[in-house]
């Protein structure tokens, strides 16, 4: 290590006077000028990665859904996953260490996590729109740089397929080519394949309006569009030309405020669907004839997508096992339909997506998605084998054909991370297979009125769960005063958890009706 080299490079990239930052499930998140020395630290820190694994590390400059004036990073691991946990931890210590430690503490991780410094560094880099992401992608080729590393800037880019460059190149192609068109060649020909077996609904079915956030999402589907099939009539809206980047739209705007975002104009029973900033999220929506708007979130996409796979793995008649994995915020009713209607396994798990993503992988098919909408589904190794197998071998013409589908269905899936393009081609392709309308979609289930509050305190670590964070185990009573009150309602359940980024309490109630909603408020005055 060049610690001269370090020292100089590093003055260029000051950390500014007693900011803390933590890495989180988003990785860092802060206003953009507070950055320059973490970006520069975390192409640092992507190198030591690449070189303790022995494969190239993705670092991507975005803050997803957050305001325009923010930025972040997240590195990227070498199948597309997110960064391990222990890592998270050294990111923390290394974008908090001051300038003077900044050379021990590069040492001290060197040796906990045994890397050899004499192995070569290779570290892929992408970046949304933002105006601050282009000097900020800078700093983090120069960490890359200083330490010897080699770097290939893929510029803007969406997350998901900077996840997925990462996976095609440690997999030397096995999963696709590591480039954008490698990307959009899979992806199409995969949805190609499946449309191409639609029983026809109509040209009105294919008309889809998108509200990309002011986001890369459009830039990027711009630039797919040539390679969907004509019959595909995808309507960009909110493209980034005239406003703000997430402001009044994007996904996360929709499932928050439960209305259509600014800029999209929308008539009754049209299906729109909205993207997040970085494009890895996607909630659909529309208005009915009485002009009431309905939103499907990541619980309804996780329905119909589970549906649409469990009536396949029928048909070619493998026993494979398939699950869906939500977090305590999926609707009751999504869970009772799956378990009851459906009779799919549901698991619930710690809220953030490694938690998701890491229980998905326990099954044969896992199927995740956060209500949210940033989700994907997980295919095992041997579950995608068979399924190759079946769809080139089996004897059976209907079984053959069943098998082909879910081989175009992984294709298609973007098995890294929640992808909004990869997702809604997946929605649209079930959509036209099965005939269905955005209204019949709805209609599968209807969800529990819920609220979701949060509450400003001053210690959150004062409250502890259990049961993926469904229980409170301290402070002492508050879950009997949770219970006694859940009682009382039918369908009813409530759950209060401390966040995981701010000094603030998540509360979360939902019961059958709005009238009997349970009173969450006063489960925590009572405790304040």
């Amino acid at each position: 290590m060049d610690f001269e080299a370090l020292k100089k490079y590093s003055a260029l990239h000051p950390k500014p006077a007693r900011l803390t930052l933590q890495y989180g499930t988003a990785g860092f998140r802060s206003k953009a000028e507070q950055l320059d020395h973490v970006m520069f630290r975390m192409g640092l820190l992507a190198a030591l990665r690449s070189r303790a694994t022995g494969s190239t590390i993705g670092v991507m400059v975005t803050a997803s859904h957050n305001p325009e004036e923010d930025n972040g990073v997240k590195l990227v691991d070498p199948l597309g996953e997110m960064l391990h946990p222990s890592w998270e931890e050294y990111a923390t210590q290394l974008a908090n260490a001051e300038e003077q430690d900044l050379q021990k503490t590069l040492t001290e991780i060197c040796q906990k996590a045994a890397v050899n410094q004499q192995k070569d560094a290779s570290v892929f880099i992408g970046r949304d729109t933002r105006p601050s992401s282009k000097k900020l992608s800078q700093a983090v080729i120069d960490g890359v740089s200083v330490l010897g590393g080699q770097y290939h800037d893929y510029g803007l880019v969406t997350t998901p397929q900077l996840h997925y460059v990462v996976c095609c190149q440690n997999t030397r192609g096995q999963y696709g080519k590591p480039t954008l068109e490698g990307y959009y060649q899979k992806l199409s020909k995969a949805f190609m394949e499946l449309i191409k077996k639609s029983p026809g609904s109509g040209e009105g079915q294919r008309h889809l309006k998108i509200d990309c956030a002011n986001g890369i999402g459009a830039l990027k589907l711009s630039e797919m569009q040539p390679y969907l099939p004509k019959e595909v009539l995808v309507h960009i809206y909110n493209d980034g030309t005239k406003e703000k980047l997430n402001h009044l739209c994007g996904a996360d705007f929709v499932k928050v405020h439960q209305k259509p975002p600014k800029g999209l104009d929308m008539k009754p029973n049209e299906r729109c669907c909205s993207f997040d900033g970085d494009a890895d999220r996607i909630v659909y929506y529309y208005t009915d004839t009485a002009g009431h708007f309905h939103l499907i979130d990541g619980d309804k996409i996780a329905t119909l997508i589970s549906i649409f796979l469990k009536e396949l793995l029928a048909k070619v008649g493998q026993t494979l096992k398939m699950a869906v994995i939500q977090t305590a915020y999926a609707n009751g009713s999504s869970t009772r339909y799956l378990e009851e209607t459906l009779q799919v396994p549901v698991h619930c798990v710690k809220t953030g997506v490694k938690h998701l993503h890491h229980k998905a992988q326990e099954f044969d098919i896992g199927v995740y998605f956060e209500a949210n909408g940033h989700g994907t589904v997980l295919f095992s190794k041997a579950a995608e084998n068979t399924i190759r197998q079946l769809a080139k071998d089996e004897k059976d013409d209907a079984k053959r054909e069943a098998a082909k589908v879910l081989e175009n269905l992984i294709d298609l899936i973007n098995q890294t991370v929640g992808d909004a393009i990869s997702d809604m081609l997946v929605i649209e392709a079930i959509l036209s297979l099965k005939g269905l309308t955005v209204h019949q979609w709805d209609a599968f289930y209807t969800d529990f009125p819920n609220r979701l509050l949060k509450v400003q305190v001053a210690d959150r670590q004062v409250i502890d769960t259990t049961d993926a964070e469904r229980r409170a185990v301290t402070p002492p009573g508050l879950q009997e005063k949770i219970d006694a009150l859940v009682k009382k309602y039918k369908f009813s359940r409530a759950f209060v958890r401390p966040s995981g980024t701010e000094d603030v309490v998540r509360i979360y109630a939902e019961a059958d009706t709005q009238a009997l909603h349970i009173h969450s408020e006063f489960i925590l005055n009572s405790h304040s």
